[in-house]
């Protein structure tokens, strides 16, 4: 495999995971809102694609993942990484529109991606591919006042077991990596409000995602989780 599409690729995460897999040598395709950003990213790279996109804007997307796949010849793993933390607070402090923006991001945009790489993975020969999901601890085990955050994160979980389930057929593997704590601008807005928090280097994420999009076509990591040793996810509540 040699050909990877990142969602939410001008920041945090989905910037570092760009960058080691391009010093890799991988074709990169660069899906964020911010154009400006991606071409920073992409300049001095032959293998980078700046590809400016709203996640939930489905034509944008669409052509996105077209002109992705006519550049790098087909499609071998989507990191589908573009999230947003959203309104932070109890239940009743959490404006509506807020809720749904998150929403929008978090599960319509996480769907849209997904969409088009199992239709680009069914159609391309050899058939396949891989989709690596970006859920959370969250997933499992809230944080106070992240009810936005937690519900769509528990969405991600479903969606992931569904498409692991529907890509069989067509050797399309699908997996969930679960980050808690890495060092990016959505885990320093947090931190700005929680001083002592455990935090731990963006690189151990990039490295788990890196491992699950290079294990072979016959193997897959369903779930693993990476976190900072220290932060309160077992017996947190």
């Amino acid at each position: 495999m040699t050909s990877i599409l990142i969602t939410g690729a001008s920041s945090g995460i989905g910037r570092a995971t760009a960058e080691a897999f391009l010093a890799e040598g991988w074709t990169v395709g660069l899906v964020a809102r911010r154009a400006e950003r991606l071409q920073e990213i992409a300049g001095g790279h032959p293998g980078a694609i700046a590809l400016p996109a709203d996640v939930t804007d489905p034509e944008a997307m669409e052509a996105a993942f077209d002109r992705f796949a006519q550049m790098a010849g087909r499609l071998d793993v989507l990191f589908n990484n573009a999230g947003t933390f959203g309104p932070i607070g109890t239940p009743d402090e959490v404006p509506v529109e807020g809720f749904d923006d998150t929403l929008a991001v978090n599960i319509r945009g996480m769907f849209i991606a997904a969409r088009l790489a199992f239709a680009q993975m069914r159609r391309q020969s050899p058939q396949g591919g891989r989709i690596i999901m970006n859920g959370s601890t969250s997933a499992h085990s809230p944080r106070p006042g992240s009810i936005c955050y937690t519900t769509t994160k528990h969405a991600v979980t479903g969606m992931t077991r569904s498409l692991a389930l529907d890509g069989r057929a067509f050797d399309i593997a699908c997996g969930q990596i679960d980050i808690g704590n890495a060092e990016s601008e959505m885990v320093a807005d947090l931190k700005a409000d929680q001083p002592d928090m455990h935090t731990m280097d963006v690189s151990n994420a990039v490295r788990s995602v890196m491992l699950m999009a290079t294990m072979p076509p016959e193997a897959n990591v369903q779930f693993m989780t990476v976190m900072a040793t220290k932060m309160p996810f077992i017996g947190r509540g």
